[in-house]
């Protein structure tokens, strides 16, 4: 993410009038919005006529650049509870009863009739060091009609499903076993009507765990549902790591969600980068991503401030972001901590950075390295002896913020010891963006956009002549902004513009992710507009620009062939691929206009007349979007066209976005 004055333009500014105030970010995107969208209702007026006839030239025969096969791929991190109350299958917020200063929210306690009862964090006694404390329940008076214990809203309501099992575990340790079994329940908010439950023995003693299963009924489908655990009888227990795991994708233990992993999948993608921009670095030094507390059993994962404000629970450590990629059948693009916080601090170079140069080391051998070696070794005690493939490693996030001019001397040592030990592996560098080069020598440059429809439209060139004798390029992040929470139809139709850009420069810029991927639409769970897959505790849609991600991806071809454009609207624009295994081609055409756009096609290489597979996205306007009440009201559309030969014409009505695929032979 760009940080703070960043998420303005995208672009860097320099001088004292940017300052990292991290309080300032959510005024920032607010203010971000307002100009957006106001800045957009010239152009959004009702369609209306056409431009002139714009002559198109294709020779499929010819491929003047490649297309590279990893261009479009996945950009995640810990932000508008994209994981914890996201995509990492937890239903129960704050399982492990991190406090702040309003106590261990959002626990409460229930007190039926006259039972009475308190909880006090205890920070005393644990389950393990790195969770040494727990939330003591005391109960003084109970009885079977009035019972007492806590309850949790989940993260914004529990997403339940008829005929479902859930599965859940606790750490408990018990005074006496008169207080008796702790019963479980899913309760439906509205009308008090139990879900699923579950009965847990509990036996006296030291800190035990315990598994349970709620399963539900012919119950209808909600997220209005909240969860409670209660006694019957008087006594003390102290409770630790209380968790209940929604099913996962490919029942993946301690996995993802299925239906935010199927949204990934249908996007085509062919990496991911992990475990995410600000949330490697964190505010503080402090905070920084320590990758070795994200593994092992999740009891001995104490959890870290994230940048955006919650805790990060770190059930979806760095085994689970790895399985996430096997599971979608993709490759990681692994980022290394480099030494900087987003407060502007850095690690000094020499002694100081060393002990993150080796945790660098160390990552690196725990995800491809063998079982005789050490941290290979302890993959293998975590579940996955296997290595993971690995072909790029990216040094810091967005060290271009670094005012300090530390990047270049902290990026050195990070290089010569990676290359010392992992010569085959390229690098990825963090400190160039648009409009200024590297000062280092990367394999890979990743540079970041954050735009209007507007801005990204008028970029569309900025690639065309850059030099291609530097570093290769990473589109690390990237994202058209004005809807809220996710993209409205201007931004989509921004974002294939860029999209077409991507693809014809190809060559050079071999990676792209648009970020954020994801959001939670519920009240209070988002810091940063726009996202790309909007969900709630229930349910997950897509947006416009969701789609045209898709269908971008689903139509990218290995090489771009040579075309020309003469006498279009200026906002106009098109990308022309070749499958050369298939001979078919992808013609992706984007008209961002208020007007038609007619095209006057010739295209060479074509064996007679066709059908082409057509696949639209259109808007109303810019401002047209879904929501999780509408999700389909921008959704994609196939039908056939006819190609009668090598000349043919074709209108692209206006704020359409089109993919024809071409069959040549």
């Amino acid at each position: 993410m760009f940080y703070v004055d960043e998420a303005r333009d995208g672009r860097r500014r320099s001088g004292s009038d940017s300052q990292p105030l991290w309080s300032a970010v959510l005024c920032v995107c607010c203010a971000l919005f307002v100009t957006a969208s106001t800045g957009h209702s010239a152009v959004a007026q009702a369609p209306g006529g056409s431009a002139a006839v714009a002559k198109l030239s294709i020779d499929a025969t010819q491929v003047v650049s490649p297309v590279s096969p990893t261009l479009y791929g996945l950009m995640t991190e810990e932000i508008n509870h994209s994981y914890d109350g996201g995509l990492y299958a937890e239903m129960i917020q704050n399982r492990s009863f991190h406090s702040t200063w309003e106590g261990e929210p959002p626990w409460d306690l229930v007190r039926r009739g006259d039972a009475l009862a308190s909880r006090s964090l205890d920070r005393s006694t644990g389950p393990s060091r790195a969770l040494p404390y727990s939330l003591k329940l005391s109960v003084s008076a109970a009885s079977a009609r009035n019972e007492a214990g806590l309850t949790n809203p989940g993260y914004w309501g529990y997403g339940l499903q008829p005929q479902t099992t859930y599965a859940g575990s606790l750490y408990a340790q018990v005074e006496s076993a008169d207080i008796g079994p702790l019963m479980i329940r899913l309760v439906n908010d509205r009308t008090g009507a139990v879900q699923a439950q579950a009965r847990v023995e509990l036996k006296a003693g030291a800190w035990a765990r315990y598994e349970y299963k709620l399963t539900t009924g012919a119950i209808a489908a909600s997220k209005a549902n909240h969860l409670e655990l209660t006694v019957a009888h008087p006594g003390t227990v102290w409770l630790q790591l209380v968790s209940l795991m929604q099913p996962t994708f490919n029942n993946r233990p301690n996995g993802n969600r299925s239906d935010l992993m199927n949204r990934m999948a249908a996007m085509h993608p062919q990496f991911l980068r992990l475990p995410g921009g600000n949330y490697l670095e964190g505010t503080r030094l402090a905070d920084w991503y320590d990758w070795k507390k994200t593994i092992g059993p999740l009891v001995d994962r104490p959890g870290h401030q994230g940048p955006w404000f919650y805790w990060s629970t770190d059930g979806l450590g760095l085994l689970e972001f790895l399985e996430w990629c096997e599971d979608l059948k993709i490759e990681p693009v692994l980022a290394v901590y480099a030494g900087y916080a987003l407060n502007g601090s850095h690690v000094a170079t020499g002694k100081d950075l060393e002990p993150y140069v080796q945790a660098a080391l160390d990552e690196v051998e725990y995800i491809t390295g063998d079982t005789s070696t050490r941290w290979g070794a302890e993959r293998a005690r975590n579940g996955h002896p296997a290595p993971f493939p690995l072909r790029y490693i990216e040094v810091g996030n967005e060290d271009y913020l670094d005012r300090s001019g530390s990047y270049t001397a902290r990026y050195a040592q990070f290089a010569e010891a990676l290359h010392q030990r992992y010569p085959q592996y390229k690098l990825i560098a963090t400190d160039g963006n648009s409009e200024y080069a590297t000062k280092v020598n990367p394999d890979i440059s990743d540079e970041h956009y954050y735009k209007s429809p507007a801005d990204m439209m008028d970029l569309v060139h900025h690639y065309d002549s850059v030099s291609r004798t530097g570093p290769k390029i990473f589109v690390g992040e990237w994202a058209t902004r004005s809807g809220s929470p996710t993209p409205n139809f201007g931004d989509a139709l921004g974002d294939a513009a860029w999209m077409t850009s991507m693809e014809r420069n190809s060559d050079l810029i071999i990676m792209a992710s648009y970020a954020p991927l994801l959001v939670n639409v519920s009240p209070g769970a988002m810091q940063w507009p726009t996202d790309l897959i909007g969900f709630d505790a229930g349910t997950t849609y897509a947006s416009p620009s969701y789609w045209a991600q898709c269908l971008f991806a689903a139509h990218l071809g290995d090489g771009t062939v040579r075309s020309a454009i003469a006498g279009e609207n200026k906002r106009f624009f098109y990308s022309a691929t070749v499958s050369s295994g298939e001979r078919l081609l992808h013609l992706k055409l984007v008209n961002a206009s208020n007007v038609d756009q007619p095209l006057s096609v010739e295209l060479t290489g074509i064996n007679g007349a066709h059908k082409a597979k057509m696949t639209s996205l259109h808007g109303a306007t810019f401002q047209a979007t879904n929501s999780i009440n509408d999700p389909e009201a921008i959704h994609p559309i196939e039908s056939t066209v006819p190609v009668p030969g090598s000349t043919w014409t074709h209108t692209v009505p206006a704020f359409t976005i089109e993919v024809l695929d071409i069959p040549l032979r």
